[in-house]
This record gives structure tokens, sequence and C-alpha cells, in this order.
């Protein structure tokens, strides 16, 4: 199945070679983590997805370097920042990564958890530094012109509402059910619209936005950095529209942000997020309606994955032999 956006590819490094390393890296900590669902051992499952993701990388055809990446947030197994892989025979690559995203659904076997990646050109995708978590907007690409992180969420709706030609009472936000989102989550449903309150997968909640299938018209709220790099660099590839800032959940944070020289108040567009040419790969690890989990039958495991690139959005399935 295969959609198209009238996006045009920026000239430069052909990262697009790149696609079918980024797609083996997906299905290899897909299928590690796979073993840890339903186990509640997030770490655990975190670390078999790193390994194995860490493994297949090691084998593609250029020099990529992490600019991204989870376990620093989470504590938990990474990619770190600063790390190079692959062989060095081809392209260089910036690489965001989270290796499982939805680590909580993979221990509880909840679906929604997907093994997570992006590839841009050299020098491209944002780095925050220190900055763990950063308060975001997607939407799609009708509406990208008419969102401001400034504006109380009411405005935000309305706004989207006209863009897309609809009433807010028809509108359907994504927003992450967390404490610190109760009075967002208050303020959208008294406006009139509906609200889907997952309770992770920030990734896939803006998939969901991004999707022409899936019904949700914007996503609102904090969430992770690497997330956020990661979302972008779908966002891009299809056009939408996405704005994120910098919201430390933490003193810590905040310290270690103004320590950087970084501020807190400035909004970064999504051709700040990812500049460059970009793509986006996913796997499903517990399935759901993204993508469904690994399927292993008579020695052979399926995958299913998703491809966001050059305007385009993949759906991809793949059977490994054992």
């Amino acid at each position: 199945m295969q959609y198209r956006s009238e996006v045009a590819p920026r000239a430069g490094v052909d990262i697009h070679a790149l696609e079918a390393a980024a797609l083996a890296a997906t299905r290899s900590a897909a299928v590690a983590s796979y073993s840890w669902v339903g186990r509640y051992d997030q770490k655990a499952a975190d670390a078999a997805a790193t390994k194995a993701m860490r493994e297949a990388l090691a084998a593609a055809p250029g020099r990529g370097t992490v600019v991204i990446g989870e376990g620093e947030k989470d504590d938990a197994p990474m990619l770190f920042n600063g790390e190079v892989v692959g062989t060095g025979d081809g392209p260089d690559f910036d690489i965001a990564v989270d290796p499982l995203e939805g680590t909580s659904f993979c221990a509880k076997d909840l679906p929604g958890s997907l093994a997570t990646i992006a590839f841009g050109e050299p020098g491209t995708l944002w780095s925050p530094g220190p900055g763990f978590y950063m308060d975001k907007i997607v939407v799609p690409p009708r509406a990208k012109d008419v969102v401001d992180l400034d504006d109380p969420p009411e405005r935000t709706l309305a706004n989207v509402a006209a863009a897309l030609g609809k009433k807010v009472g028809d509108l359907r936000v994504m927003i992450m059910d967390k404490p610190r989102h109760q009075d967002l989550i208050a303020r959208v449903l008294r406006a009139g619209a509906a609200v889907q309150t997952p309770a992770g997968g920030d990734v896939g909640g803006s998939l969901a936005v991004l999707l022409p299938t899936l019904d949700v018209d914007l996503l609102l709220g904090v969430g992770g950095t690497p997330e956020g790099v990661l979302t972008a660099a779908a966002v891009r590839a299809l056009g939408g529209g996405m704005l994120g800032r910098l919201a430390p959940q933490r003193d810590e944070e905040a310290d270690a942000i103004r320590a950087a020289g970084m501020s807190t108040d400035r909004v970064y567009e999504c051709s700040e997020l990812a500049s460059g040419d970009a793509f986006f790969v996913a796997t499903g690890v517990t399935g759901g309606t993204l993508l469904d989990r690994p399927r292993t039958c008579d020695g052979t495991t399926t995958c299913a994955s998703l491809l966001i690139s050059r305007g385009e959005i993949r759906y991809l399935t793949h059977t490994t032999f054992e």
C-alpha cells in the first residue's frame, strides 16, 4: 500500500540508498525485543532492541553518526550520542533513534510499541544537547501554516479546524495520558474536540496525525526530544507541520540546558529539527493500528514495517527463515 505527498527531495547526499539498512535495523530490533513482550522488564527489552539494532547498523554501507538516542533520558541501554556506525563505504549520514519506542507497552504486551529510526543528510538532524523533553505540535500539511506554540489550545483547535475544513467538534486530538497534560486535556475537551490519550508512544501518536488512514488531526503536549527529532524526519518527508520547544521536566534538566547556552523559549520549526533530506522507518513490536507484531510460524518470522521517504508512505513485510 502506498500514499503520495508532493514533496521534492533536496539535492545532496543520497541517503535514500540507505533505506534498506535502516529497515534491517528496525526489523532486527523488533524481533529481538519481541522475545521480551509481556515479561515486565523494560530495560531487558530495550537492551535486546539496542544490541540488535547496533549489530545491524554496523553493516550499513556508509558512516552514520548518532545525533540523538533515547537511553540518556530513560537511563536505558542506548546507542549513544556521537556513536559512529557503519562500514564507512558509502555516504555519511545522521541518525536519530529509539530502538524500542513504547518500552512499557512492550513490557506489558500492550499495542503500540515500535522499533524506530531516522536517517538524515550529515549535519541536518537537530541535537537537543541536555534537553530530554519538548513541547510539540504536529499537524497535517493543510494546517502547517496556522499553528503557533504560544497560542492557547482553544485557538490552535479553531485554526486547525478551519484549515482542515472541519468544525472543532469534529477534531480528534492526540495527547499522551500524563499528569502534566491534565489541564491541556480538560481544555481540549471543553472546546469540544475528541481526545485520544495513550499512556505513551510519542512517535506513534505523531504518525497517527500524518497517516491518512488513522483519523487523527493533531498532536499536542510534551514528549521526548528523541521522539521529536524522529517525528520531524517523518513530518519533513510528508510536508506536514511541526513545532517544538524544549520543556524541561526537572530542575537539573533546566540547569543543564541553560549551562549549554540553549533556550527554553525558542520555538523550532520542522525545517530546523530536520534541516535536510531525511527518512523515517518503524517496525511493529506489539501490534496495534499502525503495524502488526512479528509473526513466527514454521521456522519463519514475518515483520511489518513502515517507510516514510521522499513524500511516500510505504508499508512493507519482511520474512526471515531460521
